[in-house]
């Protein structure tokens, strides 16, 4: 009866307390290992990527993930230390032993995992060090979690002094990240910044294929945008996303015209800044610069780079590239 009096019973706060430290364990080590790889995949970018994120969302969420879980996991695993003090003996429950292994399991087969990864590259040649770091990365954080519960199993007082330093070494390292990844990313304005800069390229790209297009219809280029406007497809001129306000069009000699708008930040000079961060031909072997932001793969093309404030793209249709469209004869 004394063995039975003594056994710990699993209680339904002990069930999710156990279960949500570890959730957000998972969710924090991934978070990080993400952050690290858009990190280091700044620093060393792939020469051969076509495609890539100039607005660092990989990074953002990573970070949002980390500020939100990372937290929540020290404050879980400060309250189950507490009540280990008091209740030494719910270290011994079932659900906090399955939990430890299976994680052991899986930090143990990431780190094998991991491994062969490292020496089937080196034996294919294609070694790098943008490689080498991704994989100590992972092998550092799911080394860390394995030996950290490994530990744990071992030890016997409710909370020893190296549960402080794995926390604040953990710590360390998840800010140390998260400041790395605002400083590739920008502050949130800077971003917002970025989204509206696309938004009013995208739209300048718009009207130039539509002023294109009248040319090749009507043979004479359209005195102003509204001439543009169709109330059969609904094709509407598109305004400034910020400033709500209408974009500039000048009609040139012969087929030249301009476009311009107010945009926020410069991308001239981006190109040789982050010359090797993607820059390549895309498909259909049409060739992009390197993204007008801070980004990995296809960006704004060449022809699209602009300085802040009101900037004004010279545009001039060539006949032979853009040919009127045949039309269709009328019958007699």
């Amino acid at each position: 009866m004394d063995e039975q009096s003594q056994k710990p019973k699993l209680t339904p706060k002990d069930f999710f307390v156990q279960f949500g430290v570890v959730a957000a364990l998972y969710v924090s080590a991934i978070s990080l290992i993400n952050l690290l790889f858009q990190t280091i995949n700044y620093a060393f970018p792939d020469e051969l990527a076509y495609y890539g994120d100039p607005y660092s969302s990989g990074i953002r969420w990573a970070i949002a993930s980390l500020i939100i879980i990372f937290p929540l996991f020290l404050t879980l695993a400060w309250f189950i230390g507490k009540d280990f003090r008091v209740y030494p003996e719910k270290r011994e429950l079932s659900i906090r032993k399955w939990l430890i292994y299976f994680t052991l399991f899986v930090a143990g087969i990431a780190v094998v995992v991991d491994l062969i990864a490292l020496v089937n590259t080196f034996l294919s040649g294609e070694i790098t060090a943008r490689f080498i770091l991704k994989v100590l990365a992972a092998l550092v954080v799911a080394g860390g979690v394995f030996g950290y519960f490994i530990y744990d199993l071992r030890q016997k007082n409710p909370v020893g002094r190296k549960d402080k330093t794995f926390a604040w070494i953990a710590a360390a390292l998840v800010l140390a990240s998260i400041v790395g990844g605002f400083a590739i990313m920008g502050s949130p304005g800077t971003a917002r910044e970025k989204r509206f800069d696309a938004e009013r390229v995208s739209n300048l790209q718009n009207i130039q294929w539509q002023i294109v297009n009248y040319w090749q219809q009507k043979e004479k280029l359209p005195k102003k945008l509204a001439e543009l406007e169709d109330s059969i497809d609904g094709w509407r001129a598109p305004k400034d996303p910020d400033a709500d306000t209408a974009y500039d069009y000048v009609v040139g000699d012969g087929l030249s015209f301009k476009l311009c708008a107010s945009f926020s930040r410069s991308t001239i000079g981006e190109r040789e800044k982050l010359k090797g961060r993607g820059g390549s031909i895309g498909k259909g072997g049409i060739s992009y610069s390197t993204p007008a932001y801070n980004g990995i793969g296809i960006g704004i093309a060449d022809n699209w780079e602009h300085d802040g404030g009101r900037f004004c793209f010279d545009r001039a249709i060539d006949p032979e590239r853009y040919p009127p469209i045949n039309k269709v004869p009328k019958p007699l």
